[in-house]
Order: structure tokens, then sequence, then C-alpha cells
């Protein structure tokens, strides 16, 4: 492992020789990026598209509370929220026009983001999935939600899916800490991700969790306890994002009035390296870094240099010559 280089993260300078290896690892990188795996598993570059289904969250509709989660406006987390209302076709369309001129990508990942994406009956979810799924060049599906909106039937839709194409159902549980979780006003607490993860072992399908680093008042310890749930969980893959401020949020109100602080930009990278030294090495990690369109973003103001912030990320890895399941 001393041999390890700085991590590769961007699709477009992945060697698509290199996933031919066995391992993460032998590919030199240095954690399990999402990117290098698709690569892997499709054979080339692979890109997702937000779609919105035009849902909603049950902390949202007075359900389990009101008001959403605290640091949420679905619009700057998710491009298909900020655009015209269009059936999901038209979506689809839209975004393969639009990342074909960016990147050099023919296949896509239907990417169902914002809101909660099963949080309907199964007569309206099936016919949205089908037509994401139909489309020729569409060759798997994401479907972020909550893990308190699985219920049995959606569970057994979501296999059904499964065993037709490549899917991975994401988890919001972004801390097991359920005094966070009450600040945050999600309305359930870790018990409900533990339920939904062991409801969902065995479906066919990857599970993704979501988890945010530098919420108030938590500790590095209690970031490094979900660290060690996370790898207890046995989990597929995981999101790790720092907390970052949005406009129109009760969070922008917060860090206004100074009663909450957002993690400084070395804070965060020395936090993320020590989460991921203690995460699997099979665990994917598709996210390591948030961030927001200016015109929504409130701070910290280091996150609008992402790719920056990914090269400060390797070089730590490099500096501390460390790796992800390091300390495992």
């Amino acid at each position: 492992m001393n041999s390890l280089t700085r991590v590769n993260i961007s699709s477009e300078e992945i060697d698509l020789s290199s996933t031919a290896k066995t391992t993460w690892r032998d590919a030199g990188l240095r954690y399990y990026a999402y990117s290098w795996y698709l690569r892997k598993r499709f054979g080339e570059r692979i890109q997702k598209i937000s779609l919105d289904a035009k849902f909603t969250c049950p902390n949202v509709d007075g359900t389990v509370a009101k008001g959403g989660c605290t640091f949420c406006d679905n619009r700057s987390f998710s491009p298909s929220r900020r655009e015209p209302i269009r059936d999901i076709t038209d979506q689809l369309a839209n975004g393969i026009t639009r990342l074909k001129r960016r990147y050099k990508v023919d296949r896509f990942i239907a990417y169902f983001q914002p809101a909660t994406n099963t949080y309907a009956p199964v007569d309206r979810l099936r016919p949205l999935y089908e037509q994401a799924i139909d489309h020729e060049k569409v060759v798997g599906l994401s479907i972020g939600t909550r893990p308190d909106c699985v219920a049995e039937d959606v569970m057994d839709l979501l296999q059904e899916f499964a065993g037709r194409t490549f899917m991975s159902v994401e988890y919001g549980m972004q801390t097991i800490h359920n005094k966070s979780l009450d600040w945050m006003n999600r309305g359930h607490h870790h018990d409900a991700t533990i339920d939904a993860i062991e409801r969902s072992r065995g479906r066919g399908f990857e599970i993704c969790l979501h988890v945010i680093l530098g919420l108030p008042g938590e500790t590095h310890e209690d970031m490094m306890a979900t660290a060690a749930e996370v790898a207890r969980l046995n989990i597929d893959s995981v999101k790790i994002h720092n907390l970052y401020c949005v406009k129109n949020t009760k969070l922008a109100d917060q860090v206004q009035s100074g009663e909450v602080t957002l993690m400084e930009r070395q804070e965060y990278i020395k936090t993320l390296v020590d989460f991921l030294e203690r995460i699997p090495s099979d665990v994917l990690v598709e996210r390591t870094i948030g961030d927001a369109p200016p015109q929504f973003f409130v701070g910290p103001s280091w996150c609008l240099d992402k790719s920056a912030v990914l090269r400060a990320i390797d070089d730590e890895l490099v500096r501390r010559d460390t790796w992800q399941g390091k300390l495992l």
C-alpha cells in the first residue's frame, strides 16, 4: 500500500485500462472512487441525470414534521428542480443533450434526486421508474429517499426493478446521533435507518448512505462514531459531504446569527480522511464534498472551488500515507 499515489477521481482522467485490474488499490487509488467503479462495471464513463418526479417529504407535508430539513432547499441540491416542470422522458432527453455537450459520455443512470422518491403509492412510482429505464441510453436507476419511507410494497417494487437494471437506493442517514437528527428536523431517528437497511438486504440493489460531517454540536468523536456505524452496517456505498448552507433555509438564519459555525476547509479535510480510514475498503465512496450553485450558496466559501478541495483531499491522503479502511 505504501506505493499508492494520489486519488484520481475525475472520470475524464481515469485510464480505462486501469479498471481491468482487480481492485481500486491495484489501480493506485487511495479510496474506492465511484467514477472508477462505474467504468469498471460498464466499461465506459457513466453520468447521472437528475430527475424530479415532484415528490415532497413527510417532514414537509406535516406527516412527521413541517418545514423540511433545517439545511434543505431542493433547488440548490438538484439541477432538475431548477428547471421548468417536464415529464420524465423530457427531463431525460434534456439531461442527455446537456451532459453530452459537457462530457464524453453516452450512457446514463437515471437519478431520482430531489425530495423523497419512494414517498408515494406503488402505482404512482412504477410508471415513473418505467419511463426512466425505458430510455435506450439509461443503464440504471438511482433512487434518493428517506429510511422511514420504504414500506414493504415499495421495497418489493425496488427489488423488482433491481432484477431488471442496475439499481442503487440512497438513504439519507446523515448521522447516527438522534440529537443531530432532531436539530435538523429530520422526523426520524437512527433506528429507522437500521430498519431500512436490514429490510433492503438481499434484494439486489446497492445500499447507499448519505452522511454529513460538521453538524452543530457533533465532536470529532461523534463523527468517528458515525464512521464506525457505517462500517458495522455493511452497506455498499456512502456519500459524504460537509454541512454547507444555502439561502432561504433555517440554517441560513442560524449561520447569519452566529448560532451555527460551519467547518473550515482544513478541519473538514482532516475529518474526512479520518472517516475514510474507518470505513471498509469494499464500500464505494460516491462523494467526498458538497456544493451548490453560487446563486443559492451562503457558505462556507471554500466549497465553491470543488476541484481544489478534491486535490487537497488527495494531497492529505498522500501526506499521511493513508487510505480507506487503513484502521480496520
